[in-house]
């Protein structure tokens, strides 16, 4: 048997980048985020730098966030994410418990449909973000931005879960039954599986929409710090550099946090053989 070169075998891998596209998108990335930084650099010049400071100032500005207790706050950026994350992380698995059984209920049996599809159109509409003083009344500081959080993340994590589970093909439902397959198998074993993909997408929704709703509940009140209201507090100071700085960081946040819930997709689909 003969060895490859590792000449060969680089040609092999190279190819192998190149069909996949991943070529295409390591170079066409950095390029559309420094064109970003170019542009955001021209407005600078062109507004104002007090209220629309440049990439260095802001990225100057990101890095002593880290290293500087903001002043009155008395905690770094650090801490906000802290903050920040322990009431997302709540607020989602709270989302998460609440819709996906109730959405594989829905999905499956018609009669909870029927009864809590009412209710749920009623609320529905209602943006998030307006019931950010409900729930800041109701539950205080800290689980307001919660609440806010799970009613951002509810809606289309259920109707994602709702649609797969009405996706999944009666013919697979019928061969489980002919099979033996009691409520609880068929749940587990059909229906839960077929219905992965729809939630991970309705969970990818959720978090882009999540982080939304955090920085505007924090900004209108919080305890214990957080991003958004660190922003906040930096637009009433004037230290505008230290609020882009907060924006750069909720963008890092939620491009991590959804990066995350691919790749588990992915995993879950590779797992499942369905990738």
């Amino acid at each position: 048997m003969q060895m490859s070169s590792p000449w060969e075998r680089l040609k092999k891998r190279w190819r192998k980048i190149s069909e996949t596209g991943t070529l295409r998108i390591l170079w066409i990335t950095p390029l559309s985020l420094a064109g970003f930084l170019f542009v955001w650099w021209i407005f600078s010049i062109i507004i104002n730098r007090a209220y629309l400071p440049g990439p260095y100032e802001v990225f100057r500005a990101f890095i002593d966030s880290f290293l500087t207790p903001a002043p009155s706050l008395g905690i770094t950026m650090g801490d906000n994410i802290a903050s920040s994350l322990q009431r997302f992380l709540l607020g989602f698995v709270l989302a998460f418990c609440v819709a996906v059984p109730l959405g594989l209920m829905m999905g499956f049996f018609r009669t909870a449909e029927t009864v809590a599809k009412p209710v749920i159109e009623v609320f529905r509409p209602i943006p998030p973000i307006a019931w950010v003083p409900v729930f800041l009344l109701i539950f205080k500081l800290f689980w307001g931005p919660v609440m806010v959080i799970f009613i951002g993340v509810f809606f289309p994590l259920l109707s994602n879960v709702i649609f797969g589970v009405k996706s999944v093909d009666p013919t697979l439902i019928d061969a489980a039954r002919t099979l033996g397959a009691d409520r609880l198998r068929l749940f587990t074993k059909v229906i839960f599986p077929s219905t992965v993909p729809f939630l991970m997408t309705g969970i990818t929704i959720g978090l882009g929409i999540g982080w939304m709703c955090i920085v505007a509940a924090e900004m209108i009140g919080a305890v214990g710090g957080g991003v958004g209201y660190y922003i906040y507090f930096m637009e009433q100071l004037g230290k505008y550099e230290y609020m882009y700085a907060g924006m750069v960081v909720i963008a890092i946040l939620g491009i991590l946090t959804v990066g995350i819930s691919r790749y588990v997709e992915q995993y879950l689909s590779r797992l499942m053989g369905m990738k």
